[in-house]
């Protein structure tokens, strides 16, 4: 199965449309499938007294006024509606976070996005399940965070409206988040709870070369999809550009995720390829006189001996080999052959 490849952005735009259309297109060149953002109408979002400190925006931004500091880098609705036009032209699809009733709205309405992700902090948000549910797109729920009853709530609401296309996004942003707490071992837990499509949505430190490694490592755990923050350029520190790859960064990790796709193959057994029969055909033994043989001498056990050997009899056939009459002597080590035989 091919694995669906997430570019976060997040607010990683800074406030800049431009910057937001760079970072689509370079999402789209690294060879991510989507593209995930997030759409807020700050009003509806958080009340002005919201307050700052650690994990709560990217470093240095700490001492900040959250809510004015949002406000300012919040894009204009027509900035999103060229964003997506951008998408559609580019040929990458659109993952939609909306942080709040009006901006799914207006998802719905102007950005129409192919995928809609759910923050946790949606998870008891009723009304924000259930709209996002009856949009009937392919979903992403990112759990982290979340207790197991409100991932039980959600994933419950999308059924009972019908809706079943849920992945469930393993990980959370700890700005950023240690290896310890990567836990892939749930990944197979998460499966079996709810039957759906199990995702990795990494937060390691964008510098640690394992940020390039360990979404891979989600693989063979059953994740479908893989999300991972994208930025521009790492040293200028735009928002949430602490587990954010730049895009060779990036593009590394997309390659060692089709590698390990190719590297994967099929869990059956298959007929051997032409390659597989070469190296049959170099490594197997055959029967070769153990010993020199003389012409009408009968063949025993000890007088054969299974060495590599390109021609001759394979060692499967010694049963059948001992008792027989050879036609022809042979020297110390040379194969023995049907047409050898009386």
């Amino acid at each position: 199965m091919r694995t669906h490849i997430v570019a976060e952005m997040a607010w990683g735009h800074d406030g800049k449309p431009d910057q937001a259309i760079a970072l689509l297109r370079a999402a789209k060149e690294a060879g991510a499938d989507s593209f995930s953002f997030h759409v807020t109408d700050v009003p509806n979002y958080m009340v002005k007294y919201y307050g700052n400190g650690e994990g709560r925006v990217s470093a240095g931004r700490e001492a900040l006024d959250v809510y004015t500091y949002l406000e300012k880098i919040d894009l204009k609705r027509e900035d999103w509606v060229r964003f997506a036009g951008v998408a559609r032209e580019i040929g990458i699809k659109l993952c939609a976070m909306p942080n709040d009733l009006p901006s799914l709205r207006f998802c719905e309405e102007a950005i129409k996005p192919e995928l809609y992700v759910v923050s946790p902090a949606s998870f008891v948000e009723q009304d924000m399940l259930e709209g996002i549910a009856r949009a009937g797109k392919p979903t992403l729920f990112r759990i982290g965070g979340a207790y197991l009853a409100e991932i039980e709530n959600a994933v419950g609401t999308f059924r009972r409206l019908g809706n079943e296309k849920i992945i469930l996004l393993h990980g959370f942003q700890n700005y950023p988040t240690k290896l310890e707490e990567s836990d892939l071992s749930l990944i197979p837990s998460l499966k079996a709870m709810f039957n759906v499509e199990i995702g990795i949505a990494d937060h390691l430190d964008g510098d640690d070369p394992f940020a390039k490694i360990l979404p891979v490592l989600a693989l063979p755990y059953g994740a479908t999809y893989v999300e991972k923050h994208i930025t521009l350029d790492r040293s200028a520190k735009s928002e949430d550009f602490e587990s954010a790859l730049d895009p060779a960064g990036f593009a590394e990790m997309v390659r060692n995720v089709r590698y390990a796709e190719v590297a994967a193959g099929t869990p059956y057994f298959k007929a051997l390829s032409p390659a597989t029969l070469r190296y049959r055909g170099v490594v197997r033994k055959r029967l070769v006189a153990a010993r020199a043989l003389n012409e009408g001498e009968v063949l025993t056990a000890d007088a054969l001996i299974a060495k590599r050997c390109d021609v001759g009899v394979t060692p499967d056939q010694l049963p059948h080999m001992v008792g027989r009459r050879l036609r022809v002597p042979l020297e110390k080590d040379e194969a023995l052959a049907v047409d050898k035989l009386l």
